[in-house]
């Protein structure tokens, strides 16, 4: 169960990552309060999460999901570069994670 929590957690990150690129500086009400809370419950998961698994794999698990998330995010709605070694970087941020979960 703690790995879904940690999945979880970790979607909630891209939320609050890409969220803060809508809320102008903290400046537009609704996505503003929409960031916060998916900050709010990606943190909440993440220490159900550290419940049970070591907090070095799930940290770099939960940030792992993220970067990825949010830099594939940032590509297909936001129009940041997709170069063949920016991609190939998110490949090595997964196989990271992938590394971790194996290993756990």
């Amino acid at each position: 169960m703690s790995w879904i929590f940690l999945f979880f957690a970790g979607l909630f990150e891209i939320g609050w990552a890409i969220g803060l690129k809508y809320t102008d500086g903290f400046s537009k009400p609704l996505p503003t309060v929409l960031t916060v809370a998916s900050m709010i419950v990606s943190l909440g998961l993440l220490g159900l999460a550290l419940k049970t698994l070591p907090v070095g794999t799930a940290y770099a698990v939960w940030t792992g999901i993220g970067t990825v998330g949010t830099a594939l995010l940032g590509i297909w709605l936001l129009g940041e570069p997709a170069t063949i070694v920016r991609l190939a970087c998110i490949g090595l941020v997964v196989c990271g994670i992938v590394g971790l979960k194996l290993v756990a």
